[in-house]
């Protein structure tokens, strides 16, 4: 039996923009009982097809995921490596269909019954991992930075163009390039972990330390009310879009014995 239950939540806030490019979602597997994904995408071009396509095909994907008894780390980057090249080529597919050229960064995070956590990441969303308000791990391009060193023969300062490049950087639906996943996981899940998938509209307004404060002392919705809240106050006008998916893992509150008296029947 698991020593913490499951509390999670999605939230966005449009910003300054004149439309909303974000998506998040949480989904439980159809054949996959106990596993949650969670899914974030940011529109980078193209409006909200691309992130609409995340979502859509990671709904897809992970119905269809049957892990049996015990499911390893491996099998699970499996299953995101899967949603991410499954929409990557649906994307760049609808965009020679339609003349336009839609892109989508993507995180992704799913749990286990288990007790383990695995996420991909590409492009420049996040996620980060928090132990009782502490980041334990958070989601950066410098893995992807080092595969351009080694791979594209180019010097790290180059690579650290290249990356930000509007028609080579790492997205989903890119036609000029595959993209580019990290993967990251940890085992032995515990309640007072939490976990933050969001958009650059939200992290880029925010230390490490204070996300996991606001994560640690508040629940999922209220925590997204104060993000949002800040991440305004701070962009002063000019924010972009802000999402998020939150998912906590929180003491189960503890069993109240219910005593019933009740009269005895006589004995024959």
């Amino acid at each position: 039996m698991s020593s913490y239950k499951i509390e999670a939540g999605t939230a966005q806030h449009i910003g300054s923009r004149a439309q909303q490019n974000d998506r998040a979602a949480l989904f439980s597997g159809a054949r996959a009982p106990g596993y949650v994904l969670a899914v974030l995408a940011d529109g980078l071009a193209g409006g909200a097809i691309a992130p609409e396509q995340v979502l859509h095909t990671a709904k897809l994907v992970f119905d269809e995921f049957k892990p049996g008894d015990s499911t390893s780390i491996e099998r699970m980057a499996e299953l995101l490596h899967a949603i991410v090249h499954e929409t990557h080529l649906v994307i760049k597919m609808n965009g020679v269909t339609t003349g336009t050229e839609p892109l989508a960064s993507f995180v992704g995070l799913l749990i286990s019954p288990q007790g383990q956590a695995v996420w991909a990441h590409v492009g420049d969303s996040r996620l980060y991992r928090f132990a009782a308000g502490k980041c334990r791990a958070r989601t950066t391009d410098a893995a992807y930075v080092e595969h351009l060193v080694d791979n594209d023969q180019r010097a790290l300062d180059a690579a650290k163009v290249h990356r930000q490049s509007a028609l080579l950087h790492n997205v989903l639906g890119n036609v000029h390039k595959e993209p580019f996943v990290t993967i990251g996981s940890h085992e032995d899940l515990a309640a007072d972990d939490a976990f933050l998938l969001c958009s650059d509209g939200l992290w880029a307004y925010f230390t490490d330390t204070e996300l996991g404060s606001v994560l640690n002392k508040n629940a999922p919705r209220q925590a997204s009310e104060m993000l949002i809240n800040k991440a305004g106050e701070r962009a002063d006008g000019k924010g972009d879009n802000c999402t998020m998916a939150i998912v906590k893992l929180v003491r189960p509150p503890k069993e109240v014995p219910n005593y019933t008296v009740q009269k005895m029947r006589r004995a024959v």
